[in-house]
């Protein structure tokens, strides 16, 4: 989409625009990370990008700094929703990548809901991140729209400086070495069922939870996602 300017955010009205955002997003049950703590977290060394369209912030990305220098901690990437399916949750991340790169980052790190097909598909099949680390429950009981459920996670690890990564970030379609040895479904409904069916949204997380596990314990990583069948692929790297 043309229009749009990516930058960091500057100065405390932009940083409260961001937690009306995230207000937006996460709905108003969830608590945004303040404002003043991102100001903070910028000046100290983390990322806090925008993407503006005109004065107005319609995308933001916010990571922090790792106990190691190499190691960023992307926490959250927003878009509001009448700007979706614009490409630029991954246009926040190509920004991401290079802001990293310009500063010595070679890993970035961050958790995501297994069970969301759109964030699966940007993350693993789009971005190149891979996938060894599950966490049960991980922020305990939550509010907006992660209410219902436990809140597992994914660990996603991308490594910005891989030539994989790269090439995907460019808009090649390229695959990983890896060989693909196993599949794991994810529902394609899994929003309605938060909505509508929490015990059926419940038994999915459980489902997933288990499988996964058992696979990452057998030596597996998620190495792909086929979003046409709703599936993690798993290989050995």
């Amino acid at each position: 989409m043309s229009g749009i300017v990516f930058r960091d955010l500057a100065g405390m009205d932009e940083f409260a625009a961001s937690e009306e955002l995230q207000r937006v997003v996460w709905g108003r049950g969830d608590t945004p990370d303040p404002g003043d703590l991102l100001m903070v977290i910028s000046h100290e060394g983390g990322l806090t990008g925008g993407a503006f369209l005109g004065e107005r912030l319609v995308g933001y990305v916010f990571g922090f700094p790792s106990r190691d220098p190499a190691i960023q901690h992307s926490h959250r990437l927003a878009v509001h929703p009448d700007m979706r399916g614009q490409g630029l949750a991954l246009r926040l991340k190509q920004y991401q990548r290079t802001w990293c790169l310009a500063r010595g980052i070679s890993l970035v790190r961050w958790t995501f809901d297994p069970l969301r097909h759109t964030n699966a598909h940007l993350n693993v099949a789009r971005l190149g991140c891979t996938i060894s680390t599950y966490h049960c429950d991980y922020y305990g009981v939550m509010k907006g729209i992660n209410a219902g459920v436990p809140s597992d996670r994914l660990l996603a690890e991308w490594h910005v400086a891989d030539d994989h990564v790269a090439r995907l970030v460019a808009g090649d379609k390229v695959q990983r070495s890896a060989e693909i040895e196993a599949r794991i479904s994810i529902p394609p409904d899994f929003e309605r069922m938060l909505n509508e069916d929490i015990p059926a949204a419940t038994a999915e997380r459980l489902r997933v939870r288990g499988e996964l596990q058992r696979a990452f314990v057998n030596g597996f990583s998620i190495t792909g996602y086929d979003a046409a069948d709703h599936s993690y692929l798993l290989g050995r790297l």
